[in-house]
């Protein structure tokens, strides 16, 4: 805790912090790049590979169950959500990339537990391979940076919570 009672994420480390990381196999050329960058700056930022535990669902659709799963398994601090959705000839993507979103956000409340949105929904596969890598960064380590910050939060929350039942 900073001064003032403010909690401060920044400058914080990977190392000691668990991280699940869940990614979607449509578009996988795509999410791979994605998900390569997250585990590098994990480790970058000090997380040991046996401390990042990677699982492949199907498609953007199935990422917050298997965030669920890892979420409630009490094992994790953080998890990492990884898709692309890309605009086709119907909306459909839309409900693939809000349903992904809305079910993401809903495991982070209602475990407690930090859930970060790496799904890229874009118009075409171009915007996609500028965020995956290209002139517009990589969301994979950008995410995993988000990650490591509130599994930080999250700890000092839990530490504070029970240095207050003390």
């Amino acid at each position: 805790m900073s001064q003032g009672g403010t909690r401060e994420g920044s400058g914080t480390r990977a190392d000691r912090q668990r991280f699940a990381v869940v990614a979607a196999r449509w578009n996988e050329a795509l999410v791979k790049r994605l998900v390569d960058a997250a585990l590098d700056t994990l480790r970058r930022e000090g997380a040991r590979d046996e401390d990042v535990e990677t699982t492949w669902v199907p498609g953007s659709l199935e990422l917050p169950v298997a965030a669920s799963w890892a979420a409630h398994s009490g094992r994790f601090d953080a998890v990492l959500a990884f898709g692309v959705v890309i605009r086709g000839e119907t909306e459909h993507f839309r409900l693939v990339a809000d349903g992904a979103a809305q079910g993401l956000q809903r495991v982070a409340l209602e475990t407690g537990v930090p859930v970060l949105n790496g799904v890229l929904t874009v118009y075409e596969a171009a915007q996609a391979e500028a965020r995956a890598g290209g002139t517009h960064g990589n969301t994979g380590a950008q995410v995993a940076l988000a990650a490591v910050t509130m599994a930080a939060l999250h700890a000092a929350a839990r530490q504070q919570a029970q240095e207050g039942l003390r």
